[in-house]
Order: structure tokens, then sequence, then C-alpha cells
């Protein structure tokens, strides 16, 4: 069976915009990747059905190590140049001079980052103690779990496991916690899913990292797991990929890591492993 663009998931989403990437939005110091085209627009989704030609047709543990086989292959970002990526990748629409905040959904400025209150910071969805990678070029860098998100937030957050539940989250309209998991908004539920699962896939312990994989649980401590799987596969669906998350699985294809999150072009593939 031939995988294409237009599955059932895909209908009836909108158009991908894709809008271009500031000049300024550079990867950052040396030993960065650097973008191919300055102030280019990133090339049209239209065709990456060769991309995935080898994982065409297979299920379950085939499909996973296909998978893992394409998206290995990628350039990688610093940890300071995360900051100038994210700027690119979570450009508001709306408004080019500013970024949206995962949990929070609020547009802020661009060049309000750092580590003070009410600034953004760089938000690990794969917690990076839950395999104890902390900030290491690989995963602790993957622009593809890295997210701008408020400082509070961002600590509220912490390195909980996803679940559903608990007490509203100051600043972050729409998501719970209590002292053991997170739920994010309805409208990122889909998106946290998806990068989580493609960091179980881009990881799989080959590469001197550990082997990150899913399970049904919260409280993983430090063990290379994220939990709930179950409830994760539930969001894929009831939240399918957007327009912006599309564009910005685009950009970090084009200009930074060359690479894709094969969940946000299939998500049907997330049953078909899991």
């Amino acid at each position: 069976m031939r995988f294409s663009r237009l599955t059932p998931w895909a209908a009836g989403l909108a158009a991908v915009a894709l809008v271009a990437v500031p000049a300024a939005a550079s990867a950052g110091p040396q030993g960065t990747a650097a973008p191919r085209t300055s102030g280019a627009a990133p090339a049209a989704a239209a065709s990456y059905d060769a991309y995935y030609a080898s994982a065409e047709g297979k299920t379950g543990a085939a499909l996973k190590a296909a998978l893992h086989d394409i998206v290995k292959t990628q350039s990688k970002v610093t940890y300071d140049g995360v900051w100038n990526a994210l700027k690119a990748t979570d450009q508001d629409p709306a408004n080019p001079n500013n970024v949206i905040l995962l949990y929070s959904g609020r547009s802020q400025s661009k060049s309000s980052n750092g580590g003070g209150a009410n600034d953004w910071n760089r938000e690990h969805v794969w917690a990076k103690s839950h395999g104890d990678f902390g900030t290491a070029t690989g995963p602790g860098t993957d622009l593809h779990h890295l997210r701008p998100e408020d400082v509070t937030v961002n600590s509220t957050r912490g390195n909980k496991d996803f679940d559903q539940g608990g007490s509203p989250v100051s600043e972050a309209l729409g998501s719970l916690t209590d002292a053991d998991s997170f739920e994010p908004r309805d409208a990122v539920k889909g998106d946290v899913a998806r990068m989580l699962l493609y960091m179980a896939v881009r990881y799989d312990g080959g590469d001197g990292f550990a082997d990150l994989e899913m399970n049904d649980r919260v409280n993983n401590g430090s063990a290379p797991l994220f939990g709930r799987i179950s409830l994760l596969k539930q969001w894929n669906r009831t939240d399918p990929p957007d327009a912006f998350e599309q564009r910005r699985n685009q950009v970090i294809f084009d200009v930074y890591q060359h690479n894709r999150n094969p969940f946000i072009d299939h998500p049907e593939w997330v049953d078909a492993i899991w």
C-alpha cells in the first residue's frame, strides 16, 4: 500500500501557509546548522512521498525502524542556536515580530527571550531528565520537540509526564497540572503527542544517547520513558496537524535540521506503530 499525502487524516486540514523566514532568523553561531537560503520561503510541502518511500507498506516495529532510519539523517543545532531557530519555527503568522508560546498560546515578542519573569525560554517537550540527555547537541537541541514557553509555565510543567486533570496553570489558559502530570490546552494536545512520538522514533539508543520509549504511566522520573501513550494516541486523533504545525515541520526540514516529523505528515502512522 502506498501512503499518500492525501490520507483521510489530511482531509479538511488547512493548506500550509508557508511564510518567508526572516533573514535574521539564522540558526546561531558557528557549528550550528545554517539556513540554506536567507530570507527565502520554505519549499512547498507538496511532494515528500519520496522522503518516506522506504516506510511505505510497513506497520508496527518495521514501520518504526524504517522511520528511524529516515529521520536520523539530519543536521544539528547547538543549544545557543536554538534561540534564533525558535524565532523562525514558532513565528506568529499574524505578527512576524512575535512567537507563539506552546502551552500559553500567547503571542510574545521574539526579543523577550531569557530567564526572567514573563520572558520565554526553551521548553523541552520530552523533558531532558527523561533519559538524562540535558542540553547536549542531539536530543537536547532537537527542534522537533523544543518550543518557546513562558518561564513560569515552563517551570510549572517541569519534567512531568502528560495526563489529564489537575488545577489550572497560571498564564496558560486551558492547561492543567497536578503533582505528577501536565495537561496542555486542547489546541496543542496533538502537537505534544506528535513531538513525543517523534522523539521515541528518532532516538533508539544507537547514537550514544538513551533509547527513548513510550509507556502508559506517569512518574517516570529519570527513566528514558514518557507517558501516557494511550492518551497521547487519543490526542493525536482529536487534534490533527494544523497549518502552524505543518509550517513548523517544513521550516525545520528546509532551514535547520533537514529531517521531518513523520507524524505531522502521516498522523495515521501513530496507530500503525503503537
